[in-house]
């Protein structure tokens, strides 16, 4: 059976390349090929010789993404739909805005926590992705999009919790940052608040941003919404957010989910504020997606200004998040994997 070659660390890429009697060198420029120059092939690789390149066919290959849908919203957001090789699928989102681009990337194929206000959490956990599949989606993208445009930003809040699967999102990370170049401060990780792994997280991951996925400010709501609360409520998950190591003037970001008559009232503001008192932060509001398979309605758009006053009032820095790409599904929570029979579009129905 052929060895796929992104699959191997970089120290099992060092250990492959002593097989066919290669100098240790060799296993840089694979690492070069694969990840900076993102070759699809090993027949790619001209900086080998032919011959080599044919020795190395033999034995190894380079996966690739499989492209199955790409659609494009009205706002410029994009969502790939991508096949893996056992059948299944994931999405990611590329979101352009005036100074950045950002793509989100899934960590698992659906997603085991449940989250009421989440599509993907319907599908319930089918796996967890490797290390290297997280990776192919940034790969997949710039493939698609390069040179005319650059990913300036990653964010880890697709399909899937990251925690959840803590071994191989770490690993992926040491990827984007070592072998592909991305700036740390560049990348966001997002929890529902897996708490053992959040303090795990600064001993074995690089320093990228933290954001929490909080959506609530009593234990009752959050339950209801998010069943992950009832193993780790919110005294627990904060307190472990005031130990979190930070770089200087770093933050942690609260994405607060608002639900009309579930989170949205003022009292809910002034219970955010003394939630996150002494921990340095920001929140970034995000009106609900609606989508057909969940009940809850998008707030009124004074009712979402009105709780940001009450925060800044408070000195808590507060964002309005913009949803993009509601009309093709890409927005926040929406993420599914699921497209109906066309013509030109392949079905794939989880």
């Amino acid at each position: 059976m052929k060895i796929n070659l992104k699959a191997l660390s970089k120290k099992e890429l060092e250990s492959f390349v002593k097989g066919p009697g290669l100098p240790q060198y060799r296993a840089k420029q694979l690492l070069h090929w694969i990840y900076g120059k993102k070759a699809e092939s090993v027949d790619e690789i001209t900086e080998l010789s032919k011959e080599l390149r044919a020795k190395l066919s033999e034995i190894s290959y380079i996966s690739n993404l499989n492209l199955l849908n790409r659609q494009t919203s009205r706002d410029g957001t994009e969502k790939f739909l991508f096949g893996l090789e056992d059948g299944e699928s994931i999405e990611s989102v590329l979101i352009p805005d005036v100074n950045r681009l950002t793509l989100c990337i899934s960590s698992q194929i659906g997603c085991a926590l449940g989250c009421r206000f989440c599509l993907t959490g319907k599908l319930g956990l089918k796996r967890n992705l490797k290390s290297h599949e997280i990776v192919d989606q940034i790969i997949a993208v710039s493939r698609l999009i390069e040179p005319e445009r650059k990913i300036t930003n990653i964010v880890l809040m697709g399909m899937g919790e990251p925690l959840a699967n803590f071994d191989e999102v770490v690993d992926a990370l040491w990827r984007i940052t070592e072998l592909m170049g991305f700036t740390k401060r560049r990348i966001t990780l997002s929890t529902a608040g897996i708490v053992p792994k959040i303090l795990e997280l600064p001993q074995k991951a690089p320093p990228v941003n933290l954001a929490i996925s909080l959506n609530a400010t009593t234990d009752a709501v959050r339950n209801y919404l998010m069943p992950i609360n009832k193993k780790y409520p919110l005294k627990v998950l904060l307190d472990t957010c005031r130990k979190f190591p930070l770089p200087p003037r770093g933050r942690i970001t609260f994405e607060y989910v608002m639900i009309e008559g579930i989170n949205d009232t003022p009292e809910d503001a002034k219970g955010l504020l003394k939630l996150l008192r002494r921990i340095p932060s920001k929140v970034n509001l995000i009106p609900f997606n609606p989508h057909e398979d969940i009940e809850f309605k998008r707030p009124s758009d004074k009712r979402v200004l009105d709780f940001q006053r009450i925060l800044l009032k408070g000195n808590l820095t507060a964002f309005i998040r913009k949803s993009k790409g509601q009309d093709i599904l890409a927005a926040c929570g929406q993420l599914k994997a699921k497209y109906t029979l066309t013509s030109n579009v392949l079905s794939r129905y989880p």
